[in-house]
């Protein structure tokens, strides 16, 4: 029974979220203090959380919009730049065969993003335009996805990733200021945002090892904090603007 309930738990372990000899090191010789094999273990654990909770990071936001039916606050621009970053995340992370766990969140986050870019159009009152967007959008993924693109253009689009993100989060960051208010930014959005990408410093280290990866994720933390603290600052502002 014991040599059962062993293997079960490590067909649920490995390589899920341990690699065969950490888990022969924590659970065969009992050294449960094994740093580097712990190390693995929180980073897959956190990866995989980030991933899980990413289904449902920017619901809020869509559910916000829809249900004013107003867009009001969003910055179209800000959306798009957050758009490229992440479409570079993809797929420069799939292309260079970096582990699920350490970047599935971005994979669940522009199909949202996609979704908000569309509403925002919407809401303007311009839903052709929107669909064409969409059209265009899949389009140039599955081609930047496919053999025909060169390698140096996907490494260039995850180097971009860093401008993108800082314009497209200054963008908001001004919106927020001109108008005083948040508007309809979602409050649960933006703390999930700030918190997944402070984790995804660690688990970008520790899974890939490549600073182009974590050096975006270290500028987006700085900058999601920065519209995080606006929310904060305009959240009265905000609530009689509503």
């Amino acid at each position: 029974m014991a040599t059962e309930a062993d293997g079960l738990l490590k067909r649920m372990l490995v390589p899920i979220l341990l690699p065969e000899k950490c888990y022969d090191q924590i659970f065969g010789q009992w050294d449960l203090l094994h740093v580097p094999c712990l190390k693995i273990l929180l980073s897959k654990g956190l990866g995989l959380g980030i991933v899980a909770g990413s289904l449902l990071v920017k619901l809020p936001q869509v559910f916000k919009i829809l249900g004013a039916k107003s867009a009001e606050g969003l910055s179209l621009q800000s959306v798009m730049l957050e758009l490229m970053a992440l479409t570079g995340t993809v797929v420069y992370s799939f292309i260079n065969n970096f582990p699920f766990s350490s970047w599935g969140e971005a994979l669940f986050l522009v199909l949202q993003t996609v979704t908000i870019c569309f509403l925002i159009l919407h809401y303007r009152g311009q839903t052709v335009k929107g669909v064409a967007f969409l059209v265009c959008y899949a389009l140039v993924l599955l081609l930047l996805l496919s053999p025909l693109t060169p390698l140096a253009v996907v490494t260039l689009l995850q180097a971009s990733n860093v401008p993108a993100v800082v314009a497209g989060k200054l963008l908001q960051a001004a919106t927020n200021y001109h108008n005083g208010h948040t508007g309809q930014l979602s409050a649960i959005t933006m703390f999930l945002l700030f918190g997944g990408s402070l984790a995804r410093i660690f688990t970008s280290i520790q899974e890939t090892g490549d600073p182009l990866m974590a050096g975006t994720f270290v500028v987006s933390s700085l900058c999601n904090g920065l519209i995080t603290a606006q929310l904060l600052f305009y959240w009265n502002a905000k609530e009689k603007e509503q």
